[in-house]
C-alpha cells in the first residue's frame, strides 16, 4: 500500500506554480505503477522508496524541475530517455520546463516497472572508490579570521580535507570583495556552530 508524506505535499505547494501540475503528475504515475511506494524527503527533496530502498526522486528549481531515478545508470535505457550521472548509477529525465517534456505515461509506467524489477532482483549499485580530496591552502586572510575564531577555528581543522575544501573554494571563489566578506562572515558562523559547508543538505 503506497504511503503518502504531507511533506510532500508542502514541497509542491511551496514549488513554482508552473512546476506544481509536474510534480502532482509525476507522483501520481509513480503511485499509481509502484502501489507499495513510500514517500519521503531526503536531502530537501521529495524522495520514493520501495522494499526500503531508494527508487526515484523529483526536485523543483526556479525556471525548471528534475525527476531522477536511483538505478538509471545501470538500466536498460531502449529509448535513451535518461541522462546517466558519471559520478554514480544514477540517472535523471534532465531539465523539466513542462508537462510537454515529459515522455508519456505509457513509457514512464514502463521505466518505473523496470526500476522495480531490478530492486526485486536485488540488485545494487556500485560505489565508485572515493578519491583522497586535496589539501586546499588556506589564504592569509581567512586564516587571520580563524584564528580571531577558537570555536570556527576547533571546527574547522577537525572537519576532513573535503570539508575545509568546499569551505575554501566557496569563499575564494567569489568575484567581489563584498560578496566574499560576507561568505567569510557566514563560513565562521556556520564553522563556529560546527556546521560543514552544506549543513541545509545533509
Amino acid at each position: 500500500m503506497s504511503v503518502y508524506d504531507p511533506r510532500v505535499d508542502a514541497y509542491i505547494e511551496k514549488a513554482a506554480p508552473f512546476a506544481q501540475p509536474v510534480l502532482n503528475h509525476l507522483r501520481e504515475l509513480v503511485h499509481k505503477h509502484c502501489p507499495d511506494v513510500e514517500e519521503t524527503i531526503k536531502w530537501g527533496f521529495p524522495h520514493f522508496e520501495y522494499n526500503k530502498r531508494p527508487q526515484f526522486h523529483m526536485a523543483s528549481f526556479k525556471q525548471h524541475m528534475a525527476f531522477g531515478f536511483w538505478l538509471g545508470g545501470i538500466m536498460a535505457d531502449p529509448l535513451g530517455i535518461i541522462q546517466k550521472d558519471e559520478k554514480n548509477a544514477a540517472g535523471s529525465l534532465g531539465k523539466i520546463t513542462s508537462l510537454k517534456n515529459l515522455p508519456s505515461d505509457k513509457v514512464m509506467a514502463q521505466y518505473i516497472k523496470e526500476s522495480m524489477k531490478l530492486t526485486d532482483e536485488g540488485v545494487k549499485v556500485k560505489k565508485a572508490p572515493k578519491k583522497a580530496a586535496t589539501e586546499m591552502e588556506v589564504p592569509d586572510y581567512f586564516q587571520e579570521a580563524l584564528n580571531k575564531n577558537k570555536k570556527a577555528k576547533a571546527a574547522f581543522e577537525k572537519f576532513s580535507a573535503s570539508h575545509r575544501k568546499e569551505y575554501l573554494e566557496w569563499i575564494t571563489e567569489a568575484k567581489r570583495e563584498e560578496t566574499r566578506l560576507k561568505r567569510m562572515e557566514q563560513a565562521l558562523q556556520w564553522l563556529a556552530e560546527g556546521k560543514p559547508r552544506h549543513w541545509k543538505y545533509q
